[in-house]
């Protein structure tokens, strides 16, 4: 396979879709951080600094973005717009020959936004009567199975194709009668017995089943890990999806520049910051986790809240301001300290199946009540995990993500690939 794509891709996927083999997670140069450390200490010892790049002193105790500058400063991803960004690069691969496969799998960390955008293709909501309508292939209630009713249920779905499963981990659970379905749609897919497709798929679901069927060889791609630049540049591109207005973040400690990541035209260069090399590197290049603790780190002047206005925002296009809190500042998720090994069987539980109600943790942990319930509760005050209002089901969160993943590592659990 190709190493990269060379081809511009949407601001909502920046570097396109890649091989699995080709991820890699941003790595912090030890040589530019001793050059920040030195720069950092330098910009605080300047005498002469200008009015410009010289932050307040009272930047550190900034309070927190309200909901409402969030929504406007650092929103959520716009998934439809993510979804065409799939497909785009999708058709791109197939056209340069990189993918041959009648169905594609991506297969991509928690947070990443696969299963959102892949629940909003064509067909599947409000679009265009000439979009190419895709089949939503949902798993049903009762996932214990055994073959002979595995085969049965997947005679009755329609995989002609286009189809589209925006999360395989809904198709499975961790029991000896929950892998049936799984197993015969893989068989199907390597037989060539289905048609075209596009399977979205937890890293997590993805490496158990890797492990489980080593031969299955379906050549799953994955979203390209956002490193420091393109990092900039996704965050860019949400602050300014709302109403074009751009954004100039700088950090609360040096007034180095964050954002934007290019000098603007006709201007004297600046100095900019090694937060966004940090904060790729503290979230693994998972968007929804370095979103989150983006999110996290924002802090605003009281007077900028009034420039939030709805009648301040019709006087002209003007940027934003914000500021930034280093990361060694944050106050992230830990890991709640607990000699109970059922934290660990519960959490990498949630992880393999992308989430689970407490009726089938249960089942797939073994780990039952009061037990359950306690540390379900303990988590959750943590804010290492949360429970879905709608859904029921418990998820990890994305800033306890990090923290998770690390333990479950250090307890020898197997972890995914990203």
């Amino acid at each position: 396979m190709k190493e990269e794509n060379t081809t511009e891709h949407s601001p909502s996927l920046p570097g396109g879709l890649i091989s699995v083999d080709q991820w890699k997670q941003p790595e912090m140069s030890v040589q530019r951080t001793l050059k920040d450390a030195i720069r950092h200490l330098t910009a605080q010892l300047r005498a002469g600094m200008s009015s410009d790049e010289e932050p307040f002193q009272s930047l550190d105790d900034l309070p927190s973005l309200t909901d409402k500058q969030i929504q406007h400063i650092a929103p959520h991803p716009d998934f439809t717009a993510l979804a065409g960004a799939l497909l785009d690069s999708l058709a791109e691969l197939r056209e340069s020959e990189t993918l041959r496969r009648e169905v594609a799998v991506v297969a991509a960390p928690p947070f990443s936004g696969v299963r959102e955008a892949l629940v909003r293709l064509p067909g599947l909501g409000a679009v265009s009567a000439d979009a190419e309508s895709w089949h939503l292939v949902a798993p049903p209630d009762n996932l214990l199975m055994n073959r002979q009713d595995a085969c049965r249920w997947w005679d009755e779905q329609d995989l002609t194709g286009p189809w589209v499963i925006p999360e395989l981990a809904d198709f499975w659970l961790r029991h000896t009668s929950g892998f049936a379905l799984i197993s015969e749609l893989f068989q199907r897919m390597v037989s060539g017995r289905v048609g075209p497709g596009l399977v979205g798929c937890s890293s997590w679901c993805w490496q158990f089943w890797e492990s489980y069927l080593p031969d299955a060889h379906l050549g799953p791609l994955t979203p390209a890990p956002l490193d420091a630049e393109r990092l900039g540049q996704w965050l860019e591109y949400l602050a300014a999806s709302r109403d074009g207005r751009a954004i100039t973040a700088r950090m609360t400690d040096d007034g180095l520049y964050v954002l934007p990541v290019e000098n603007p035209p006709d201007a004297e260069k600046r100095k900019h910051s090694g937060f966004l090399r940090d904060l790729a590197t503290a979230s693994r290049g998972i968007p929804g986790v370095a979103l989150a603790i983006w999110q996290r780190s924002l802090r605003a002047r009281p007077e900028d809240e009034m420039e939030e206005d709805p009648d301040s925002q019709t006087r002209g296009p003007g940027g934003r301001s914000c500021w930034v809190v280093p990361l060694d500042q944050l106050s992230l998720p830990s890991m709640p300290q607990s000699s109970d090994r059922s934290i660990g069987f519960i959490l990498h539980a949630l992880l393999l199946h992308d989430g689970l109600d407490e009726e089938r943790i249960a089942l797939v942990t073994g780990v039952g009540e009061p037990e359950l319930q306690l540390a379900l509760s303990r988590l959750a005050r943590a804010d290492v995990v949360y429970e879905g209002e709608a859904s029921g089901r418990w998820h990890v969160t994305p800033l306890g993500y990090p923290t998770v993943r690390r333990h479950l590592q250090s307890w020898g659990y197997p972890v995914d690939g990203f």
